[in-house]
């Protein structure tokens, strides 16, 4: 009968249908023990809150890699704080405004050390139509921001760079100059 359908779940044919197309999606305070993958899935195309407080997902905290790669996300997108993430990737999104990111990304998660964030606005290289010049700026500023960064997109940091972005972005905070004058230091 009907009620034998209901109990079946949303995944059985005549079961519930599952509401598409949400933007807020809310699974605070379930007692989830994990992420429910499938149901963050169905609403992949138009989800732009995910609440996942007062969880019991104790495996955030020994979490220490997240991708978000394709998901829409613009430079305004906030993170939970997650002291113990070391690897975030977060290629192909609409981030633009590359000062906020990265601030995002250094007050939540203090202890990164793999950032990947290719196919954005805000990373120009040749993959979306950077010069070198953009590419090599994009990398000393992020580089000089987060100083414990050992890999950015799909290059390590090397100290020599290291010391070039500390130098480049030490004069910049001085002088607060435009970015030609920047490149004429260098």
């Amino acid at each position: 009968g009907f009620k034998k359908d209901m109990e079946t779940g949303p995944s059985a044919p005549g079961g519930p249908a599952v509401v598409l197309g949400l933007q807020r999606l809310s699974l605070a305070y379930q007692s989830l023990m994990e992420l429910p993958h499938d149901t963050i899935l169905q609403q992949r195309d138009t989800l732009e809150v995910l609440d996942l407080s007062y969880n019991l997902l104790d495996d955030l905290e020994k979490l220490s890699t997240l991708i978000l790669d394709c998901n829409n996300y613009s430079a305004h997108v906030k993170f939970p704080y997650m002291p113990s993430l070391t690897t975030l990737w977060i290629n192909k999104n609409k981030i633009s405004n590359l000062p906020i990111i990265v601030e995002e990304i250094c007050c939540k998660f203090p202890n990164i050390k793999i950032l990947s964030m290719m196919n954005n606005e805000a990373a120009p290289s040749y993959f979306n139509g950077g010069s070198l010049t953009q590419y090599m700026d994009y990398r000393q500023y992020v580089i000089s921001q987060i100083p414990g960064l050992e890999v950015l997109d799909d290059t390590e940091v090397q100290e020599k760079e290291r010391e070039v972005a500390r130098k480049t972005y030490r004069m910049q905070r001085i002088r607060e100059g435009s970015r030609r004058r920047k490149e004429l230091h260098r």
